[in-house]
């Protein structure tokens, strides 16, 4: 008899392996949930909150939404909002380096409360990076400076 064959890891980024990794759509909304009560816990996270209403359901919703297409779940954000320009979309705050590293801190928090692997976790606060980074450089080139 045979034993079967080792199962490779998934790879995240391909399909709708990181969906999966994190939990569908029920993970994604116990990480943003996880988020946004994080952000409004943390003194130090106080100026990207500010950035948004008082009530943050909204928003919820859309990063949930944007988050199960990006990891190639369902396309929730665009049946419901429309596309998105993620930089573009930012671009009615100036948002420099403090702020995305305020707001990335807040995301790694909310994943170390998720039951991710590892390797996932790893994977998905490296690729949050790209569009964070990517909304500070084009609210430099609009604002013509850095802020916090």
């Amino acid at each position: 008899m045979n034993p079967c064959p080792p199962v490779p890891p998934p790879v995240f980024g391909v399909g709708d392996a990181s969906f999966l990794a994190a939990g569908g759509i029920e993970g994604i909304n116990r990480l943003v949930d996880d988020f946004y009560q994080i952000m409004d816990e943390s003194s130090d996270i106080a100026s990207v909150r500010q950035m948004h209403g008082k009530s943050l359901d909204l928003a919820r919703n859309k990063l949930a939404s944007f988050l199960c297409g990006w990891l190639g779940g369902p396309r929730l954000y665009a049946e419901n909002y429309g596309s998105i320009n993620i930089p573009q979309f930012h671009a009615r705050w100036p948002i420099g380096e403090g702020a995305r590293d305020a707001w990335l801190l807040c995301m790694q928090r909310a994943i170390a409360r998720q039951p991710y692997s590892p390797e996932f976790a790893q994977y998905l606060l490296e690729q949050l990076r790209v569009p964070a980074e990517r909304i500070v450089q084009a609210s430099g080139i609009l604002y013509g400076r850095k802020e916090s």
